[in-house]
Parts: C-alpha cells; sequence; structure tokens
C-alpha cells in the first residue's frame, strides 16, 4: 500500500515537472542573430558568402571591366544569403515535444527539461541519412516558405539588409500547439521524378525520428536502449552515451532501407580502421553485395572545465569539412546540434523549444515543425568541453580519404604531443593485450561497452 502511494507521488510530481517544462519551453523571447557581411559563413561543409557583386568589385579594383575576371571569382561563391537560409532551414530540426505516447515505466508524455542531448543526437544522425539518401546537394522546395507571413520576403531589395541582420527566433511567435497547415504545392503532370523520389525519402527520414514506441530512431526506442546504460526515462543524457544509443539503434533497425548504413563510435579518442572498414563491409541482409556506408561518431572532451580555446580552429576545420554531419555539445548542462560556424562564433539548432507531438504515421503530416526557420549562434568560448563529433562516408575510399584529410587537420592544429582523437590502423583488439575478445550477451551491450558508458556518463575523458 505504501509502494502504491509513492508511485502515486511520483506520477503527481512527474506530471507537475512536465507542466512547468512545457511552460517554461513553449515560448521565449523574440531573439536575433547577427551575421556579417564580411566574414565567410559555414554550414555543414559549405562556404556561403554575403558580399554583394559591388561589394567585391570594390575589394577587388583589380578586376577587368567586362567582369571576365569577376564571373569567374563569383563561380567560386557557393551562395549568398537565400541560399544559405534554404540550406540551413532543409536541415532536419528535432525539439522537445508534448503529449506524445506516454513513455514505457515512466509516467512522462513529454521531454521538456531532460532531452535535449537526445534530441541533437537525433539532429546529427538525421543528418547523416539525409547525406545517404539526398545527398547534401539536396534542398527542402518549401524553405523558403517558412513562416512567410511572419517575416519579410526574401527580394533582392531585402537581402542587403539581412546580410547584416538575420532576425532569428525559434518560436517565430508561433503557439507551439497549433500546428500549422502543410502547404501544398499546385499538382504538376511534368513533375520531375527525382523530385517526388526525394520528397519521400524527406518524409521518411522524419518518420524514422517521430514519437511514437516504433519510431526506429525515435524518443521511445533511443530510451530503451539508454536503460542498458543505466539511464532512464527524465535523466540528462552525456553526448558520447548518446553516441552509443544512436549506433545500437542503428544496428537494431529493421526497416531494410536503414541495412546499408552503419555506425561506428571512437574508443578512447582511437578511431580503429580495421574496425570501420569491417562494418562497412559486413554483408547486408538483402544479400546484395557492396558496402555499407558508416557514421563515425568521436566522443571527444575540449579541454578540462572549459573549453580550451587552442581548439577553435580544428572545430572550425571540422565543421569545414564535406564529411561532417555536425557536433553534439552545447552549454553546460544544456545540448545544442553544431552545424557551421562563422569568424569564433558557432551556428547552432536549438532543440529547447517545445512543440506539439506529430503523428508521423499520417498520410502528408505537416513538416514545418521539423525544420528550424531560423540560426543561432554561440560564442565558441562558451561551448561545454564535452562533445561528440559526426562524420559520414559513403565508401571505404571515402573513409580513407577522409581519415588521411582529418589526420592532417587534427596534426597542424595539435599544439601539444598529442592530437585530439586518432586515426589508427588495426583492429581495436590489435592493441588491447590486458583483456581477452569480447563476447556480446544477451542484452544490447556487452560488458566492456557497459563500463565505458559508465565511465563516459560520469564524464571522465582521457585528457591527451
Amino acid at each position: 500500500m505504501e509502494a502504491t502511494g509513492t508511485d502515486e507521488v511520483e506520477k503527481i510530481k512527474s506530471k507537475f515537472m512536465s507542466a512547468w517544462h512545457n511552460m517554461k519551453y513553449s515560448w521565449v523571447l523574440k531573439t536575433k542573430t547577427y551575421f556579417s557581411r564580411n566574414s565567410p559563413v559555414f554550414l555543414l561543409g559549405k562556404c556561403y558568402h554575403f558580399k554583394t557583386e559591388g561589394e567585391y568589385r570594390a575589394l577587388h579594383p583589380f578586376l577587368s571591366r567586362n567582369g571576365s575576371n569577376f564571373d569567374k571569382l563569383h563561380t567560386e561563391i557557393s551562395g549568398n544569403v537565400e541560399e544559405f537560409r534554404r540550406d540551413f532551414i532543409s536541415r532536419i530540426w528535432l525539439t522537445y515535444r508534448e503529449e506524445f505516447p506516454q513513455i514505457q515505466g515512466s509516467a512522462l508524455t513529454t521531454d521538456c527539461g531532460w532531452g535535449c542531448t537526445l534530441r541533437t543526437g537525433q539532429m546529427l544522425l538525421a543528418q547523416g541519412l539525409m547525406l545517404h539518401f539526398l545527398g547534401r546537394a539536396w534542398v527542402w522546395p518549401e524553405a523558403l516558405d517558412m513562416d512567410s507571413s511572419d517575416s519579410e520576403s526574401w527580394t533582392s531589395s531585402t537581402v542587403r539588409k539581412l546580410t547584416a541582420s538575420f532576425e532569428a527566433s525559434l518560436t517565430a511567435e508561433r503557439d507551439p500547439k497549433i500546428l500549422p497547415r502543410p502547404r501544398r504545392r499546385p499538382a504538376r503532370r511534368d513533375r520531375d521524378v527525382t523530385e517526388m523520389r526525394n520528397e519521400v525519402y524527406h518524409r521518411k527520414i522524419i518518420s524514422w525520428f517521430g514519437d511514437c514506441p516504433l519510431a526506429a530512431f525515435g524518443l521511445h526506442q533511443l530510451i530503451e536502449y539508454g536503460k542498458k546504460s543505466g539511464k532512464t526515462a527524465g535523466d540528462w543524457y552525456g553526448p558520447a552515451v548518446v553516441a552509443h544509443i544512436l549506433r545500437k539503434a542503428v544496428e537494431e533497425a529493421r526497416d531494410p532501407e536503414l541495412q546499408g548504413v552503419t555506425v561506428y563510435v571512437a574508443q578512447d579518442c582511437t578511431v580503429y580502421s580495421s574496425d570501420v572498414i569491417d562494418r562497412q563491409c559486413s554483408a547486408l541482409d538483402s544479400g546484395r553485395g557492396g558496402t555499407k556506408a558508416v557514421i563515425i561518431l568521436v566522443p571527444v572532451r575540449l579541454g578540462g572545465e572549459r573549453t580550451n580555446t587552442d581548439y577553435l580552429e580544428f572545430v572550425k576545420g571540422i565543421l569545414s569539412l564535406e564529411y561532417c554531419v555536425g557536433i553534439i555539445g552545447g552549454k553546460p548542462k544544456q545540448s545544442y546540434y553544431f552545424a557551421g560556424f562563422q569568424d569564433d562564433s558557432l551556428i547552432y539548432m536549438d532543440p529547447h523549444y517545445c512543440q506539439s507531438f506529430v503523428d508521423v504515421s499520417i498520410k502528408d503530416f505537416p513538416l514545418e515543425s521539423f525544420h528550424c526557420p531560423s540560426p543561432k549562434k554561440m560564442s565558441f568560448k562558451k561551448m561545454d568541453p564535452s562533445c561528440t563529433i559526426g562524420f559520414y562516408c559513403r565508401t571505404v575510399q571515402d573513409f580513407e580519404k577522409a581519415s588521411e584529410e582529418i589526420t592532417k587537420m587534427l596534426n597542424s592544429s595539435c599544439k601539444e604531443k598529442y592530437p585530439l582523437f586518432t586515426f589508427v590502423k588495426g583492429h581495436s583488439r590489435d592493441y588491447d593485450f590486458a583483456s581477452s575478445s569480447l563476447h556480446e550477451e544477451n542484452d544490447l551491450f556487452s560488458e566492456d561497452e557497459k563500463k565505458r558508458l559508465k565511465r563516459f556518463s560520469a564524464e571522465e575523458f582521457v585528457l591527451l
């Protein structure tokens, strides 16, 4: 009887905290994010310049009047403000949600206040899947229709003003409990087959992250995997633990579309090349030939209690690579998904915004709440040192090329004797002389993995 009473108190306490967090994260003051016209902006391996043609001519008086040299320079510029905004909005944004199906073993129907690192992990994985199925050049055709009623139209007359200051608000003055009706583009008989295929995969990727028990990478499934490392719904998850949870989620995914993707998590800041290649070359369940694409997750620590600014150039270099799928990081106990930078500020998407549950199982479910209308920026100095870096490699050749490029970057940015993490040849077991080979148990994590996860949970990293 006493136990029953205690359970009731815990349920009431849980509901009260959920209600408080829902209110806390359902509205925030409108803020502005400023971008400089004088510095390039990098977003997941793409570079954007916000200077106008006239400004480039002023900076380059040697350019000929006929514009031939300028045209050559202009073609090297990846895009302008509108293209950057379209690219940013096309990334999948996953935030706190409320009123979703109850999480098994708890009274929780929202992740407000505790699920931010799981959400940023979802965003990183989603970017990897977007690269795999859609490619880096893909953009959502309706990206620039986002919040058109609340913002100025992005015409040529407003570009110059908006390059100096993007008005960026995660709320966009929306009531999170009222989902916008999906905008339907007029049907076209000559609609491109590729565009239709991309739309199918766009929706499918989002559906894998739905807030329901059956979604492969939804919050419910991730929490189940997290239980194996001692985490429960309502606990705070660190970026290293989330990396291992994502790996298990991809390994256990049963959708045939996901059989061509695997995840590798670096051990103690070391990527063992043969282990990665073994994962890529493992037989596909479908019996088809070929290799798997790999998403490599590297949990690292960028300093002691505070982030060491010596790592700034390395982080910027990582986000400049075409292989990068972002960084799970943030401020202390507040996780963000870092996707780019300008100067010494990181560009990120913030999961700390509570939106209503969306049933992704229905046809043509609304997509707007899964795309962030505007970016946020944060000084690198404020970044928490604990983070997980992600890369995507489609083939073994891509992995070998990426490891070579990243190693050069690590060595050039390393002022100390040891780099932040390393790529080494061979298997992990070749360097583990003190223990016998690992044997997986019936549950999801081996004993060695459990020990490693427990160490990560306590945020005990090997500082190099």
